[in-house]
């Protein structure tokens, strides 16, 4: 697997202070995409050890909220078979911190459909936050918490995964503690 770019101390992608990995590889290819640079799975370097040795130790502060994966496409068959070891030695790592990942496929095919495959069960119960479906040009909406078109949604994976059918995750009570709006 490839990666086009990793972001330390991002703030747009997740609640909080989070390193942000941008894998390559995507064969979706929305119109508008803001990181069609990473459609190519080619593009970038190298996942090596020694990058998610980097990330795995990025995380390690306590001022660092988490995790976020974004693309390209997490959810390439190709890039399933990389991130499944390296998000579940996240998790083991470091139980506290949060794991997001924004996939232009739905909870449904994830799940029920074709891109359902060996890795992705073990991926979603990694996740706390699912950002699915793909970027709509059409129903941009700037003032969107965390996502870009309303037709994506933010799941709450563990309660998804426990009530059996899509729960969206919840910030109002997240930003109401701190004092945000």
């Amino acid at each position: 697997m490839n990666y086009s770019n990793i972001k330390y101390s991002d703030i747009a992608n997740g609640v909080g202070i989070r390193t942000t990995l941008f894998v390559s590889g995507c064969r979706l290819r929305c119109k508008g995409c803001f990181n069609f640079e990473a459609w190519d799975f080619k593009s970038g370097k190298v996942f090596t050890p020694e990058v998610e040795q980097t990330i795995i130790d990025s995380l390690a502060p306590s001022y660092v909220d988490g995790l976020s994966v974004l693309g390209g496409e997490p959810m390439e068959p190709e890039n399933q078979e990389v991130l499944v070891g390296f998000l579940e030695r996240v998790k083991e790592t470091y139980p506290t911190k949060t794991i997001w990942l924004y996939s232009g496929h739905t909870w449904e095919e994830l799940t029920q459909g074709e891109w359902h495959l060996a890795p992705t069960d073990r991926i979603l119960r990694c996740l706390d936050v699912l950002v699915d479906g793909p970027w709509v040009q059409e129903l941009y909406d700037i003032t969107l918490r965390f996502r870009g078109s309303s037709n994506q949604r933010l799941i709450d994976v563990p309660s998804t995964l426990e009530a059996g059918e899509v729960v969206l995750w919840e910030d109002e009570p997240l930003f109401s503690e701190r004092g945000m709006q």
